[in-house]
């Protein structure tokens, strides 16, 4: 009985132990972080549209850095600022939502602008989606 007790107990020690690590583990900075991709927006879409599976095994949660024109800037009920780059597409595009844990150096964009933004890509709903975006 006490061995089994002793193992409940180390268990839930391990377990604390994890979980005060996840819980406490710092977000990796946008500014400094390398991209382990550099593209296009036009080149990022069409590799979605043309094979999805092979596009979210190249960049699903990767820190992809992607140059395009502005198509529409949009601001969120909470304040989050998403751009969406030009990609080709008459209806979608590539969107960029910035980062609200990064200080931004500028929110105000212009459409027409080009624009170089780096992010992790989140994969492709309509549009292609990256996360956590900053201006480079």
């Amino acid at each position: 009985m006490k061995k089994y007790l002793l193992a409940l107990v180390l268990l839930v020690a391990l377990g604390a132990g994890v979980g005060y690590f996840i819980y406490n583990k710092p977000f990796q900075d946008m500014n400094s972080a390398k991209a382990d991709i550099t593209l296009t927006a036009p080149e990022l879409f069409t590799a979605f549209e043309s094979d999805e599976n092979a596009a979210n095994e190249k960049y699903l949660d990767k820190v992809v850095q992607v140059s395009g024109t502005v198509k529409e800037v949009s601001t969120g009920d909470d304040g989050n600022i998403s751009i969406t780059l030009d990609s080709g597409s008459e209806m979608f595009g590539v969107i960029c939502q910035l980062d609200n844990l990064t200080e931004q150096p500028r929110k105000d964009f212009k459409e027409g602008e080009q624009l170089t933004l780096k992010g992790v890509c989140t994969g492709m709903l309509m549009d292609v989606v990256l996360v956590r975006c900053v201006v480079v």
